[in-house]
């Protein structure tokens, strides 16, 4: 067997592994059945890509969208590596002469939907191939505890049954532990290896703003990425027709992506967003899903998210080429109702509601937290973070001042005490505020104690404290589908006076709209001088005729890291072109010779 090195640096031309890639390679070309956990933008369809090479026969790859597959073969051609995608949008034809090459051991990789993968006559055509290697991409899929379940992806549990020697990988970029268990239990691994990489990406700045004037807080936003690509979600079909809409008046290459769109126009802005014809996408969640670009600067979610796993893999499109990118969220308490409402109108079973509310809560919780975003993340997918500051969330970068809190603190505690039952935040606020609403008078809350104490302080001051409150531990929130605020130990030592409590100085929900700095530089060298950029540009343009003429996304020929090392280096020959990292053997073969002619040009012009 050839040396997983030798592969990597063959076909990839990369001379070492990312994080996690060789242990969970290794793990795979042991037959062990394995989980992978790792950020987007980690590399894992390497730990099945590879294998594949090493264990020859044939890979099979299950994976939900017809678009990620066209991505991933048309990459692994490029390559040198023979692999197919299966599925209902195929020739009759081309169809045929796959079953006839999956007959005669041609095809090294092979790429199906979870439909079609369990259909009686799919199973019969490979049951007849030496498999190798099965692997489920965006495994969360499988979990109704997940983000984006999919029922389809619950027969897949009986490809174990059928190939119970062939060893399965499954692989998905965020899944916390509930989901991870969930994920071997319908897959039938129960005693799979499992290896989690870090969910910390460095290189992302995260921020929330107050939503108010959206569209001019975007256009301020957009006037710092003239030219470059981005993805702004939105909630609904009509509101990504009418961002998009806007952004073309202005001047801006976007477009509108959303599920009510014919399939020849959603693959149109897919393909044009992938080949840079298109800057912008304006989209809901049915874009993104394996979006193989790693040039993509900034996120930007126009409305709060559901939960806070599709939040963290929608802002991982961006900077997937390990360089500065932005994360954006523009957060309103009336967004909070909205999606509230569509959740509770979704027919959904009482359970399953119970727990997408509890994740709309934790989504809330994160925009309204005042410490680290990225502590926050970190922790919500149990790892811990190694700063208690990460200097890349605006949290950090623009601290809010903290005062002694403690008595507004024992204002509210008090108040959570003297209550017969537990309460929610909006509740507690109007009682301390004196307010004569309808539910104050209904529970004859207006003849306690707490009942006006605390006319000085705004609505939007006591939710900053009440959070505060919660995530200190003098009080707790609890239930799923109304969430409500109670005492505990803690919060009966804050009225014994054991405790003084530092909280929030200003009325903040922490949304600034100031302006944060950028992402702290990628660790990648970068092109510095007029020489080297004045290359790097004509790199650029040979690389855009090519694609265009293959008909392939730009960075398949050669990503901008590779250009940028490309011009600073200047590989006159075959040999040193090699050395340059993402270069493979074929790819020099291919590319190598238009290349080198540009860079010694220039280097003789020099």
């Amino acid at each position: 067997m050839t040396p997983p090195e030798d592969l990597l640096k063959r076909y990839w031309g990369y001379s070492s592994f990312l994080p996690h890639q060789k242990e969970i390679i290794g793990s795979v070309l042991k037959g062990q059945d394995t989980l992978a956990i790792m950020a987007t933008g980690g590399g894992k369809s390497l730990c099945y890509q590879l294998p594949a090479l090493c264990l020859g026969g044939l890979t099979v790859v299950v994976s939900p969208l017809i678009s990620l597959m066209k991505d991933q073969v048309d990459d692994l051609n490029e390559r040198g590596i023979l692999a197919v995608a299966f599925n209902s949008s195929m020739e009759y034809r081309v169809r045929t002469k796959i079953e006839a090459d999956l007959k005669n051991g041609k095809i090294r990789l092979l790429f199906v939907s979870p439909e079609r993968c369990m259909q009686a006559g799919f199973l019969d055509l490979i049951k007849a191939a030496p498999i190798r290697l099965i692997a489920v991409d965006e495994a969360h899929c499988i979990s109704e505890w997940g983000h984006n379940f999919r029922p389809e992806y619950r027969q897949l549990a009986q490809l174990k049954k059928l190939f119970p020697a062939v060893p399965l990988v499954a692989l998905t970029a965020t899944a916390i532990p509930e989901v991870r268990r969930d994920i071997c239990q319908q897959l039938g691994i129960s005693d799979a290896h499992e290896f989690v990489g870090s969910f910390n990406r460095k290189n992302l700045m995260y921020r929330v703003v107050e939503k108010k004037n959206p569209k001019i807080l975007l256009l301020t936003f957009l006037s710092r990425h003239q030219h470059e690509s981005g993805i702004i979600y939105c909630m609904s079909k009509k509101e990504t027709e009418e961002v998009a809409r806007d952004l073309r008046r202005r001047g801006y290459n976007a477009q509108a992506y959303h599920a009510g769109l014919s399939k020849q126009v959603r693959t149109k802005v897919q393909d044009g967003f992938i080949k840079n014809t298109i800057t912008i996408v304006c989209a809901t969640i049915a874009f993104g899903m394996g979006i193989d670009k790693p040039d993509v600067r900034f996120v930007i979610h126009y409305d709060i998210p559901k939960t806070v796993e599709s939040y963290y893999q929608e802002t991982g499109r961006a900077g997937r080429d390990g360089r500065p990118s932005e994360c954006v969220l523009f957060y309103s308490r009336g967004d909070i109702a909205r999606v509230r409402s569509m959740l509770e109108h979704d027919h959904m079973t009482e359970r399953n509601l119970r727990a997408s509310l509890r994740k709309l809560q934790e989504m809330t919780e994160y925009c309204e937290a005042i410490t680290c975003r990225r502590r926050f993340l970190l922790s919500y997918f149990g790892e811990e973070s190694p700063d208690e500051h990460c200097t890349s969330c605006d949290n950090c970068n623009h601290p809010a001042a903290r005062n002694d809190g403690t008595e507004p603190a024992r204002l509210i505690v008090e108040c959570v005490k003297e209550l017969s039952s537990n309460f929610g935040i909006d509740l507690i606020t109007d009682l301390l505020r004196g307010s004569t609403c309808a539910r104050i008078r209904d529970y004859h809350l207006d003849a306690l104690a707490a009942y006006g104490t605390g006319k000085q302080y705004s609505k939007a001051q006591y939710r900053t404290w009440i959070n505060e409150l919660v995530r200190q531990g003098y009080l707790a929130r609890t239930g799923d589908r109304y969430l409500v605020i109670g005492m505990t130990d803690k919060g009966e030592d804050l009225l014994r006076g054991k405790n003084r409590v530092m909280l929030p100085a200003q009325e903040k929900m922490k949304t600034k709209t100031t302006k944060a700095p950028r992402a702290r530089p990628a660790a990648e060298p970068v092109v510095t001088s007029a020489r080297d950029t004045d290359l790097f540009l004509q790199l650029r343009a040979l690389r855009r005729s090519i694609a265009e003429q293959g008909g392939i996304p730009p960075f398949m020929v050669f990503p901008d890291k590779t250009l940028r090392e490309m011009a600073r280096i200047r590989p006159c020959d075959r040999e040193s072109f090699l050395q340059i990292s993402g270069v493979g053997e074929v790819k020099v073969k291919r590319y190598g010779p238009a290349f080198i002619e540009v860079i010694r040009g220039c280097s003789e012009e020099s």
